[in-house]
């Protein structure tokens, strides 16, 4: 099973707009950067765009540029713009209820999913997109010396 790549995506197209010093990006440069199509890219931007994280502007000099500054876009919130879904899913029918291990497994499950959400949220919750465009930084520079 694959697992979502859209939060990896949408942290590398935000850290390249927070390294962009306020300037429009078009999509197709964004894509390049993270070597993928740009009707992915652009998906994206839509769901960070109606979560108010970037602003875009249409014409020749249009593109996205963050709508507000790296300092003030938590983790968790991009987090919450892209990701749909859980960690892990139930199955689509009921465990069986004469069976006493399918009695419980969905309440054991449903109580394991809301801690495993809560614990992602708390740490997500910590980094800033400031964070990690500086941890990209100091990676860049320590690539250059090593």
């Amino acid at each position: 099973m694959a697992a979502n790549s859209q939060f990896a995506m949408a942290l590398h197209v935000l850290t390249l707009l927070a390294h962009s010093d306020g300037s429009n990006l078009k999509s197709e440069n964004i894509a390049c950067s993270v070597n993928t199509n740009a009707v992915v890219i652009r998906r994206i931007l839509s769901q960070l765009r109606q979560a108010g994280l970037v602003a875009s502007q249409t014409g020749a000099a249009g593109g996205t540029k963050l709508a507000r500054s790296a300092e003030d876009i938590a983790l968790v919130d991009v987090y919450r713009a892209v990701c749909c879904g859980e960690v892990f899913a139930l199955h689509s029918r009921s465990p069986n209820q004469d069976c006493p291990v399918g009695r419980g497994m969905e309440s054991v499950l449903c109580n394991l999913q809301k801690q495993i959400d809560n614990s992602v949220g708390e740490t997500l919750a910590k980094y800033t997109l400031r964070d990690i465009t500086q941890m990209v930084d100091e990676n860049q520079h320590e690539r250059v010396l090593g």
